[in-house]
């Protein structure tokens, strides 16, 4: 080889050297800096209301009771009419009153976890977290936790 190619030759195996291994002194990642296996994004957090369900029980005793009203008013055949129409109005109410006092509403938190799936987690109060939170589950996947940023 010519006294040239040699000096070239030199801080190019030098320049393949650190790209292939990186800087004196390079470390890996520490395992804070890792990817957490149990860490997410909170991607949304919603107020679910779900209606109840309504077993007859109300109807019934609202036409009952709205029956025993009704018969109160008129006379004759209109005594009948107020009867009947007492019974209805008061099985319709109770109705609706029995579904209302029966309807739930939570909290659902959709996480989007670091592996790519995502979990939903329910809660009965308003939890403390926003869309956007890093999380962390906790108690073997049973409920999150705030991870700084």
């Amino acid at each position: 080889m010519g006294s040239k190619l040699k000096r070239l030759a030199a801080p190019f195996a030098l320049l393949l050297a650190f790209a292939l291994t990186g800087p004196a002194g390079a470390q890996s990642p520490s395992p804070a800096t890792a990817a957490c296996a149990d860490c997410g994004v909170v991607r949304s957090v919603r107020l679910i209301e779900k209606k109840g369900e309504a077993s007859g029980v109300g109807a019934v005793a609202g036409g009952v009771l709205g029956g025993v009203i009704g018969h109160q008013f008129g006379s004759g055949r209109g005594n009948t009419a107020a009867t009947i129409a007492g019974a209805g109005a008061g099985a319709y109410a109770g109705h609706q009153v029995e579904k209302n006092r029966n309807k739930r509403s939570y909290w659902n938190v959709a996480v989007t976890m670091s592996n790519g799936t995502t979990r939903n987690f329910t809660y009965s109060n308003k939890p403390e977290m926003r869309a956007g939170d890093r999380v962390k589950t906790l108690d073997g996947g049973r409920r999150l936790a705030l991870v700084a940023n």
